[in-house]
């Protein structure tokens, strides 16, 4: 039995890759994209990890020589959670075009806060889980910054 061929695992290379990239911009429709082509790359590696031979169905062959029906399945599987994850992604790009004429997913207000405190090297440090005085739930503030007033016309 040979391995799988290197165009196969270079084509899993660069659809992971390429997904990825797409996964790390701002636009909706470029992170469908990406998950499209994720999903596919990851598809194409469960398929090369399956042993080749005739197809799995009782009496068409030896045993010994059907092909393995488990990577069959959880790629089908895959590509329905895929195509699922597919319709939601459009779903929010369109509402987001709907409401704001664009599909950039822009940062949350905690984004802006940490991004702030990072420029100024005000941010706290990190807290390992060990015992000390932040650790009783009772003396953290729920909200260490202050809202602002909601505006008629905000949206939420």
């Amino acid at each position: 039995m040979t391995g799988p061929s290197l165009v196969l695992v270079a084509a899993v290379g660069v659809l992971a890759g390429t997904g990825v990239t797409l996964l790390l911009e701002r636009s909706l429709s470029r992170i469908l994209l990406g998950v499209i082509l994720l999903g596919n790359g990851v598809n194409l590696l469960i398929l090369l990890g399956g042993r080749p031979g005739a197809a799995p169905v009782v009496g068409t062959a030896p045993i010994d020589r059907m092909s393995d029906m488990l990577p069959q399945a959880m790629v089908l599987t895959a590509i329905v959670i895929t195509f699922g994850l597919t319709a939601f992604l459009l779903a929010v790009a369109y509402r987001g075009w709907y409401l704001e004429g664009n599909d950039e997913v822009e940062d949350d207000l905690e984004d802006r806060k940490v991004a702030a405190l990072a420029a100024r090297n005000e941010l706290p440090a990190p807290d390992l889980g060990g015992e000390g005085p932040g650790d009783d739930p009772e003396q953290v503030d729920p909200e260490p910054f202050p809202r602002r007033p909601r505006r008629r016309g905000d949206t939420a």
